[in-house]
């Protein structure tokens, strides 16, 4: 029975955790375009997305990453076995881990002003937290190799169809 409620209490926190993922990502790009304004717009701005990274990144990014890392171990734990498709969404998680430390890397720089990502950039860096999110919940619900396969593929053809809207995008903007 404990099982069900750890599992609960890790998916309420991988959601939470996701969501910090995928908004912290569009402040950085915020705040990157801001910097593109002129005074003293681009000082306000960017000081207050500054305080709203600082507030999301702190206040709940961190706080579900760790939680979610404390519930999937105990999870873990509880389950005992590791099955194939286990093996293969840890690895994603992995990834996931990375790319959050990643993620916090670009927080610590726009936190002393310094931008070395544009827009377009951190668009596409945006998109990596969804082939992510995709990538983990096929497993963890199709649960089979085949499947897994499939998923692969689908992945692939989902990430060139990000790609190619990134730029329809971006094309779009600088017409207007």
């Amino acid at each position: 029975m404990s099982y069900f409620y750890v599992k609960a209490l890790h998916i309420i926190f991988v959601v939470t955790w996701f969501a910090g993922l995928f908004y912290i990502v569009r402040l950085f790009i915020y705040y990157a375009e801001a910097a593109e304004k002129p005074e003293p717009e681009k000082s306000i701005l960017q000081k207050q997305f500054s305080v709203m990274q600082k507030r999301l990144w702190y206040g709940i990014t961190w706080p579900s990453a760790v939680l979610t890392l404390i519930f999937g171990l105990t999870m873990l734990y509880l389950y005992g076995a590791v099955p194939g498709w286990l093996v293969w969404k840890l690895s994603f998680v992995v990834g996931l881990y990375i790319y959050h430390f990643l993620c916090h890397a670009i927080f610590k720089q726009q936190q002393q002003g310094i931008i070395k990502y544009n827009s377009t950039q951190l668009r596409i860096w945006n998109e990596v937290a969804t082939l992510f999110l995709i990538s983990i919940v096929f497993l963890v619900v199709l649960k089979s190799s085949l499947s897994m396969l499939w998923g692969i593929l689908g992945l692939l053809l989902f990430s060139a169809m990000l790609m190619l809207a990134i730029r329809i995008y971006k094309r779009v903007r600088e017409k207007s």
